[in-house]
């Protein structure tokens, strides 16, 4: 009987637990994508480029015999054409069962943030659609704005056929 308790009170909590975000820079402003979304890191290398795709869509690589579609998204944004060095990174997501590779300026961190430390996202003019970010997160001198990344890379626009979440 306390076994059903314990069940319902772990749901619960599931609902107050913090929630972990992988942090990245594009241009000036630092990002937050969901952790549990993310496969793995890569340092960024050549894509074998596909005729006729928007400029934000790099191209494709073979991942460990997957073939990966890498999305750019300074470009997407356009927050200005990106330079890619040694801190340029690939951002390995598991998207609706779909591998997909973000390149991102650099990684910064892994922050956990309680629900309470996520405001939400003013109406302003911004590149971003506002219906792909889930809010802002004050941290000391800086601002992390999070990203729904799953909904971003479900959008029509985005040319990727994605399998729809049940």
């Amino acid at each position: 009987m306390s076994n059903g308790n314990t069940t319902h009170t772990d749901s619960a909590d599931n609902n107050q637990s913090p929630l972990e975000f992988l942090s990245f820079t594009l241009g000036k402003e630092e990002y937050g994508i969901d952790i549990q979304r993310v496969q793995e890191l890569r340092g960024y290398e050549a894509v074998t480029r596909i005729a006729n795709a928007p400029d934000f869509m790099k191209g494709v690589m073979n991942l460990r015999g997957v073939i990966v579609p890498i999305i750019d998204l300074r470009m997407k944004f356009e927050l200005g054409n990106a330079v890619y060095d040694d801190f340029t990174v690939v951002v390995i997501l598991n998207i609706a069962g779909q591998t997909i590779g973000i390149v991102v300026d650099s990684v910064s961190d892994v922050i956990t943030l309680e629900r309470s430390q996520i405001k939400p996202t003013p109406e302003i003019g911004s590149n971003i659609d506002a219906s792909f970010l889930i809010g802002l997160a004050p941290l000391d001198e800086r601002m992390l704005i999070l990203m729904d990344i799953e909904k971003l890379m479900s959008a029509e626009d985005m040319g990727l056929q994605l399998a729809q979440s049940m």
